[in-house]
């Protein structure tokens, strides 16, 4: 009888929750840190030939030079969960904004390889810091029925990112005639792909001016008064009592002592909780099913294998688009049939289709720049890339940010994220470090090894992620 009493009281707060145009617009704006995030780490893509070629790089230092801003991202992401619990979310994206303003410029205007390795860490570090506080802070602020697809605006955001750098870059390689040839003010094409990130760097950091304290963090910080009057906004809360017991559901699940530290995340399953492994091993496969890959070097990829530079160009903004097509198809599922489902079809997907690409890639001829894909091997691995994209950004993409921003419980939410997100860019600094030794081995074995993690990946969300739909934050457990 009680159990009953009590479900209908936490039925009754829920249905006091309301999505609101205003909700949508601030959580809009927070994933904006999103947008530059895949900006900045794809936009290397149309430069990659053209620093290798005007830096004289082989293959070990051209995979550093493109992934050391991985580095700064497992940095930033590290701190980012303590700097937003001391200052709150929306400073620490203020910060994450300057640090990739600062990027654009100095990366667009190094004298040297070592200039370029320095500027990207920088902006790497404002990357990481917004891949944590973004999707932490779209959490706090939505109601529990569309968390789901507010949380996935964080993985719209990037996939556009990502579409506008390939997109930009394409368009600044066709108009100088090529990525290392002179464009505006005696400035090379490959400079200017770096220089225009600082756009959307000043947007976002304007935009963020504007939207409220995380909710959460304001109680965690005993500022009651303003969490109530944020709450009242976003999430057009309008009676006094259901305001009051959502804001006593907090703190019950804040315990109070809202002060995380490393310590409390530790647990019997190998000195971490439980719940932390999984966040940690979901970030990681995501970056070890080598989606990275198709955004960093595509370009480089398909023009090795018999596609001119412009055709090179033109398909990887294709790619893009299909990635932010299929994105929006997973932002209107997410809700209706769960994260898990999603996780489990893109794996199955990612496996057969990485699987086919190993097997293309077993058919060419010549290694390096000599690498050639006879028809019709090579149309197969451009459409079993494009398909391999689609699983992705129905599944993997968007649902493990989805899964980051709410499965923790609210005492360790920011540094658990953290302590993921930090072991995502680190992953992914191996998965794209690596890829140009690999590729030189053969790229019949990368795709094949990476073809591996995607099934590992599926035994993984089948044995060990729970789902998490409808769930309110507080009722999150470790």
């Amino acid at each position: 009888m009680m159990n009953n009493v009590t479900n209908k009281v936490d039925e009754s707060a829920e249905l006091e929750q309301h999505a609101t145009a205003r909700v949508v617009l601030i959580a809009s704006a927070a994933a904006l840190g999103g947008f530059l995030f895949g900006f900045d780490t794809a936009v290397i893509n149309g430069a990659v030939d053209a620093i290798r070629g005007g830096f004289g790089l082989g293959a070990a230092h051209i995979g550093f030079a493109v992934s050391c801003a991985l580095l700064g991202s497992a940095a930033g992401a590290w701190y980012a969960g303590p700097l937003a619990d001391r200052w709150g979310r929306v400073r620490t994206m203020q910060v994450a904004a300057v640090l990739l303003a600062l990027s654009a410029l100095g990366s667009g205007l190094v004298s040297g390889v070592w200039d370029l390795m320095l500027w990207r860490v920088v902006g790497g570090i404002g990357v990481g810091m917004a891949s944590v506080i973004a999707p932490t802070y779209i959490a706090e602020v939505s109601p529990a029925q569309i968390r789901g697809r507010l949380g996935s605006l964080q993985q719209l955001a990037i996939v556009l990112g990502i579409f506008a750098a390939l997109l930009s870059d394409a368009w600044l390689a066709g108009s100088a005639g090529g990525a290392s040839k002179p464009l505006w003010l005696g400035l090379a094409a490959w400079r200017w792909m770096f220089l225009v990130a600082v756009i959307p760097a000043l947007i976002y950091g304007t935009l963020v001016l504007g939207v409220p304290e995380s909710p959460r963090h304001l109680v965690a910080k005993g500022r009651l008064a303003e969490a109530k009057h944020v709450l009242r906004q976003v999430l057009d809360m309008r009676s006094e009592s259901a305001l009051d017991r959502k804001l006593h559901d907090i703190e019950q699940s804040l315990r109070s002592e809202y002060r995380p530290r490393l310590r409390d995340l530790r647990g019997s399953s190998a000195g971490l909780l439980p719940v932390v492994w999984i966040g940690i091993l979901l970030s990681v496969f995501q970056q070890f099913v080598g989606i990275n890959v198709i955004f960093y070097y595509s370009s480089t990829l398909w023009h090795s294998v018999g596609f001119s530079e412009a055709d090179a160009f033109s398909i990887t903004v294709v790619t893009s688009v299909v990635n932010v097509l299929v994105t929006l198809l997973a932002i209107a599922l997410v809700d209706r049939i769960g994260r898990k489902p999603l996780l489990t079809i893109g794996s199955a997907g990612m496996a057969i289709t990485l699987g086919l690409m190993a097997w293309c890639f077993s058919q060419a001829s010549g290694s390096g720049a000599t690498l050639s894909l006879p028809a019709p091997w090579n149309i197969i691995a451009l459409v079993a890339a494009n398909a391999y994209v689609v699983f992705f950004g129905l599944s993997w993409g968007p649902m493990v940010w989805v899964l980051l921003g709410e499965m923790f419980p609210n005492r360790i939410r920011a540094m658990a994220l953290a302590v993921a997100a930090c072991a995502q860019w680190l992953a992914n600094f191996t998965i794209t470090s690596s890829f140009p030794a690999l590729a030189e081995l053969g790229l019949s074995f990368a795709y094949g090894l990476y073809a591996l993690f995607a099934l590992l990946s599926l035994a993984f969300v089948l044995l060990a992620v729970r789902e998490t739909k409808g769930m309110e934050l507080e009722d999150m457990r470790e």
